[in-house]
């Protein structure tokens, strides 16, 4: 079973808009929490690490 976790910071706003995260030894998933049945990313370490800090440089438009 996956247990998925969302930000505290999620609920702000009244628009409930998060990513949810879930991880095993060697794979972060992440999926849209308005949609949990939908469509999930997996992610390696690095490749999430790489993502991370590109959202927080701006690098991406979001």
């Amino acid at each position: 079973m996956i247990h998925w976790r969302k930000s505290s910071h999620s609920q702000g706003g009244g628009q409930g808009e998060c990513v949810e995260v879930s991880t095993n030894t060697r794979t972060l998933f992440v999926r849209d929490s308005k949609d949990p049945e939908g469509p999930r990313l997996a992610l390696g370490a690095d490749a999430w690490v790489d993502l991370v800090q590109r959202v927080k440089s701006g690098a991406l438009d979001l």
